[in-house]
C-alpha cells in the first residue's frame, strides 16, 4: 500500500476501497476498516512530503537546483515549505526570473515567501523590483518581518534612496516596529548613509530599547565619519566607551577614518591602544585602517611600522602607504614601496597604479616601464588606471602618448576628458585643448569645475572672449556650484581679454579669495594700462591679510614699468626681498630693467643687470635690447643682441630689433648685413598679423593682405580712414617704415599694416558704436598706435588693441597706456 502511495496512487486506492466496501450503516465493520485505512494513508502522505521536502532542501543547499526542480515538478503534493524552499534556492544563486515565475504560480504565499524574493532582489541590485514587490506585499495584506524591512533599508542605504527609506520609516512607525532594535538600526544606518545624520541621531536618542547594541553605535560612528563630521564621530566614540559598549572590527575602521579626516593623530594613537587591548590588533581590516590613518596624518613612520608588523600582505594597506608618501611629496619613497611590493609578490590592483603613475611625473622611474607593467598585469582597460596614464603623460608633456591612451579607452568619463584637456592647456597647446573640449561636449559629457577652469585659462591665453563667455554661460546654466579655481579663471580670462568691468564683477561676487585671485586682478589692470589701480589692489590685498607671492611682484613691477613709477618700483623690489623673503627671478629683473630703460636710465639698468643673483635669461636681455632700441644705445644693444643669439639661436627677435635700430638711424648697410646674417642661418621672422573675432568667426590679416573676401571694401575703408584722420592732425611716422624707399611708398606701406586692416574691417562689420577688439602677435608700431588714437575720435569707437605686451584702450584720441608702451 505504501508503495502505491509513493507512486501517487492515493486516488486509485480510495476509489478501489469505495467500490469494494459499501460504506453504509448496515456494515459497521467495513466502515471502521475503511476509516482506519484513510487515516493511515493520510499519515503516510504527510511522512512522504516531509521526506521529499528534506531531500529538496538538501539539493537546494548543494546548489543542485536543476535536480531540485525536477523533483519539485514530480512531487504529487507540495506544501508552503516546498514552495518556499524552491523559491529561496533560486534566489540564493541569483536566478531571480525562475524564482519570480514560481512565486507568481504559488497562491498561498506567506510573509516568508515575500521576504525571500524581496531579499533576493535587494541582494542582486534589483532595487526597483524589490520596492515594487514590497508595495504589492502590503496591498496583499501581508505583514513584512523585521528581516524584510532590514533588506529594503540596506538597499536604500547603499543607493542613497532617501525617499524610499522615508517611506519605509513611515511604515515602521504605523506598524509598531519603532521599538525593534534591528529595524531601527537599519533606519539609523539608512539616514546616516543618505547624509541625513541629524535624523539618524534623533532616532538613536529616541530609541526606547537598550542601546547596548554595538551595531547601532557603530552605525552612528560610521554615519558621522561618512558625513564628514570627524569631530562628532570622535565625540560619539568616546560616549560609546563611557556607556560600556565594546567596539569591534567594524567600529575601529570607521573611527580611524574620522581621525584621518580631521588629522587627529593623537586620538588615532589612543584608538590604536584600544585596538590592541580589545584583541583586534591582528585583524587585517583594522590594521589596514591604521596604516591609512597614520599615512593621512603624516605619521609615516608609524604607518610603516604597522605595515611591517602585518602577518599578511594586504594590498589596501600598501596602497594607503604609497598614497600617504605621494601626498606628502615623498615620491621616491613611494616608488621604493612599490618596488618592495612588487618584489614580495603582493597582488597589485587598479588602485595601486594611479598613485605610482603620479610619482612618475617627478620621480626617477621611467613612466613607460610602469605603463608596460600595467599592460602585463591586465589593467590597461581599467578606467581608473587609464585616466592616471592620460594624466601622467599629459603632465610630463608627452601629449601624443596621452592622446593614444585616451583614444584606446573603452569607456571615458569627465575625468578622462579633463586630464587630456588640462594637459594640452598646461603645455600651451591651447587650440588643441579647445578642440578636445568641443569633442567632449559633442560626446554628451558634461564638464565639471576642473575642466571649466582649464578651458577658461585657454580662452584667456588665446584672448577668445566670445568663446569664454559661452563657456561661462553654459557653466551658469549647468547649475554646478562655482569654485575658487573657476572664479580665478574667470577673473583672469576677462582681465586678459580687456574686460575689466566683468573681471571686477566676478571679483566682487567671490566670497573666498586667495593670492591667485588678487594677482589676476593686479596683472590684469597692469596689462590694461591701469598701473595705479594695480597698486591700489595690492594695498587692499595686503590689508586683507593675503601674502603676495612670486607672481604678484611680477605683476606689480610690470605695472610700475608701464606707468613710469620708478620710486614705487624700487620700493616693491626691495619689499619682495627684505619683507617677504622672495628671491627675485629673471622676470623681476627684466621688469626693473624695463622700468629704467623706458625712462632712458640705461646706467641704472646696467647696474641692476650687474647686481643679479641669477644668470640673466632671454627675458632680461630682451628688455635691455628694447630699451636700447628706443634710446639708440648701439653698444649696449649689441651686447644684449649677442647674448640673445647664444640663448635663443633660432629666435628672429634680436636680429630684427638690431636691424631696426640701424634702419631707424638710416644705417642701411648695417641693417642689410644683419638681415643677411639672419638669412644665412635660416632664421625666419615671425610675420606680423592681427585678428578680430566677429560673429563667432576669426578674421586674420597680415600687412598688405589681399586675401579677405571683403578686400575691396576694406581697402576703400582704409583710404577713407587715412583721409579723415589726417584732417584732424594725424601725420604718418616714417621712422616705422624700416626700408630704404621713397616717402610715398613708405606711407602706403604704413597704411596697410595688419592692425589698420583689422580696424577697417571692424568698422565695416560691427554695429555702429560697438567696441572693436583687435589682437596682434607682435608689439603695435608707433605709427599704428598714433593712428588708432585718431580713429577712436573720428569714428567715435572704443578700440581695444592687445599686442604681445599689453592692452591699449583707445578712446577720444587717448590711449590707456599713456603712450608709454
Amino acid at each position: 500500500m505504501k508503495t502505491l502511495m509513493k507512486k501517487g496512487c492515493n486516488k486509485w486506492l480510495c476509489t478501489s476501497w469505495t467500490q469494494k466496501y459499501s460504506c453504509n450503516p448496515r456494515h459497521p465493520f467495513k466502515l471502521m476498516s475503511f476509516l482506519r485505512f484513510i487515516h493511515a494513508s493520510i499519515a503516510d502522505s504527510y511522512q512522504s512530503i516531509y521526506h521529499s521536502n528534506h531531500l529538496l532542501s538538501g539539493l537546494s543547499k548543494l546548489g543542485r537546483l536543476d535536480d531540485a526542480r525536477i523533483m519539485f515538478d514530480k512531487m504529487p503534493q507540495r506544501d508552503e515549505y516546498t514552495w518556499n524552499t524552491m523559491i529561496s534556492g533560486y534566489v540564493n544563486v541569483g536566478r531571480l526570473v525562475e524564482a519570480r515565475e514560481l512565486f507568481n504560480g504559488f497562491s498561498n504565499r506567506s510573509s516568508i515567501t515575500w521576504s525571500s524574493l524581496i531579499s533576493g532582489y535587494c541582494r542582486f541590485g534589483c532595487e526597483a523590483e524589490a520596492f515594487n514587490l514590497f508595495r504589492w506585499m502590503r496591498l496583499e495584506g501581508q505583514k513584512p518581518s523585521q528581516y524584510t524591512l532590514g533588506s529594503i533599508l540596506r538597499v536604500s542605504s547603499a543607493l542613497g534612496l532617501i525617499q524610499n527609506g522615508e517611506m519605509i520609516h513611515g511604515y515602521v512607525v504605523k506598524n509598531g516596529f519603532e521599538s525593534n532594535v534591528y529595524v531601527v538600526t537599519g533606519l539609523v544606518d539608512m539616514y546616516a548613509k543618505c547624509r541625513h545624520i541629524s535624523e539618524a541621531e534623533i532616532l538613536f536618542k529616541g530609541l526606547a530599547v537598550d542601546k547596548g547594541n554595538h551595531v547601532l553605535w557603530t552605525a552612528m560612528v560610521t554615519g558621522y565619519s561618512q558625513n564628514g563630521d570627524g569631530h562628532k564621530a570622535i565625540e560619539f566614540f568616546r560616549y560609546m566607551h563611557t556607556e560600556g559598549v565594546e567596539s569591534n572590527q567594524f567600529t575601529f575602521p570607521s573611527i580611524l577614518t574620522a581621525c584621518s579626516a580631521v588629522s587627529d593623530h593623537c586620538f588615532g594613537e589612543q584608538v590604536h591602544s584600544c585596538i590592541v587591548r580589545s584583541g583586534f590588533g591582528n585583524n587585517v581590516f583594522v590594521q589596514s585602517a591604521l596604516v591609512d590613518m597614520y599615512a593621512k596624518c603624516g605619521a609615516l613612520s608609524n604607518a610603516k611600522r604597522v605595515l611591517e608588523n602585518m602577518e599578511d600582505d594586504d594590498v589596501i594597506s600598501w596602497n594607503s602607504m604609497i598614497v600617504g608618501c605621494v601626498r606628502h611629496g615623498l615620491e621616491e619613497e613611494a616608488l621604493d614601496l612599490f618596488k618592495k611590493m612588487h618584489a614580495r609578490n603582493v597582488k597589485i590592483d587598479d588602485y595601486t597604479f594611479p598613485s605610482v603613475l603620479n610619482c612618475c611625473i617627478t620621480g626617477s622611474i621611467n613612466p613607460k616601464s610602469v605603463h608596460c607593467m600595467v599592460i602585463k598585469n591586465g589593467f590597461e582597460n581599467y578606467k581608473l588606471v587609464s585616466n592616471a596614464l592620460v594624466d601622467m603623460y599629459a603632465k610630463t608633456g608627452n601629449l601624443n602618448c596621452a592622446y593614444t591612451v585616451f583614444e584606446k579607452m573603452l569607456e571615458k568619463d569627465v575625468i578622462s576628458w579633463t586630464s587630456l584637456v588640462t594637459g594640452y592647456a598646461q603645455n600651451s597647446s591651447h587650440k588643441e585643448s579647445l578642440k578636445i573640449f568641443c569633442d567632449m561636449r559633442i560626446a554628451g559629457v558634461s564638464p565639471d569645475q576642473f575642466i571649466i577652469a582649464s578651458i577658461l585659462s585657454a580662452c584667456a591665453e588665446l584672448t577668445l572672449l566670445e568663446f569664454g563667455k559661452q563657456v561661462h554661460s553654459d557653466f551658469i546654466k549647468s547649475g554646478l556650484r562655482s569654485s575658487l579655481s573657476v572664479d580665478n579663471a574667470l577673473v583672469s580670462m576677462y582681465a586678459k581679454c580687456g574686460c575689466l568691468v566683468d573681471a571686477d564683477s566676478i571679483f566682487a561676487s567671490m566670497h573666498v579669495r586667495d593670492v591667485i585671485t588678487w594677482t589676476a586682478l593686479i596683472v590684469g589692470y597692469a596689462q590694461n594700462g591701469k598701473g595705479r589701480d594695480s597698486l591700489r589692489f595690492y594695498d587692499a590685498m595686503v590689508s586683507n591679510g593675503t601674502k603676495p607671492d612670486f607672481i604678484t611682484f611680477i605683476g606689480l613691477l610690470f605695472a610700475c614699468s608701464h606707468t613710469g613709477l620708478v620710486d614705487e618700483g624700487r620700493t616693491y623690489f626691495h619689499q619682495m626681498k627684505n619683507i617677504y623673503g622672495i628671491k627675485p627671478g629673471p622676470e623681476h629683473y627684466a621688469c626693473m630693467i624695463d622700468l629704467f630703460g623706458r625712462l632712458g636710465k640705461l646706467d641704472e639698468a646696467k647696474e641692476i643687470l650687474n647686481e643679479m643673483d641669477v644668470k640673466p635669461d632671454a627675458t632680461v636681455w630682451k628688455a635691455l635690447l628694447a630699451a636700447c632700441r628706443v634710446h639708440g644705445n648701439f653698444e649696449l644693444g649689441k651686447r644684449a643682441a649677442i647674448n640673445l643669439f647664444e640663448l635663443e639661436p633660432m629666435n628672429a627677435m634680436p636680429y630684427v630689433m638690431l636691424s631696426n635700430m640701424y634702419s631707424a638711424a638710416q644705417k642701411w648697410d648695417d641693417a642689410a648685413k644683419i638681415r643677411r646674417l639672419m638669412k644665412s642661418k635660416g632664421i625666419i621672422k615671425e610675420p606680423g598679423c592681427s585678428w578680430i573675432e566677429m560673429n563667432s568667426r576669426m578674421h586674420t590679416f597680415i600687412s598688405e593682405d589681399r586675401g579677405h573676401p571683403r578686400e575691396a571694401e576694406i581697402y576703400s575703408k582704409i583710404d577713407e580712414i587715412i583721409r579723415r584722420i589726417k584732417e584732424v592732425g594725424y601725420v604718418p611716422d616714417m621712422s616705422f617704415s624700416l626700408h630704404d624707399m621713397d616717402s610715398e611708398r613708405k606711407e602706403v606701406g604704413l597704411a596697410y599694416h595688419s592692425e589698420k586692416l583689422a580696424v577697417a574691417f571692424g568698422l565695416l562689420a560691427s554695429p555702429p558704436g560697438a567696441p572693436i577688439r583687435i589682437f596682434k602677435n607682435l608689439r603695435v608700431c608707433g605709427d599704428c598706435h598714433s593712428a588708432m588714437k585718431y580713429i577712436s575720435e573720428v569714428f567715435t569707437r572704443h578700440i581695444i588693441l592687445r599686442d604681445s605686451n599689453c592692452f591699449h584702450h583707445f578712446r577720444e584720441c587717448e590711449c590707456s597706456c599713456g603712450d608709454y608702451w
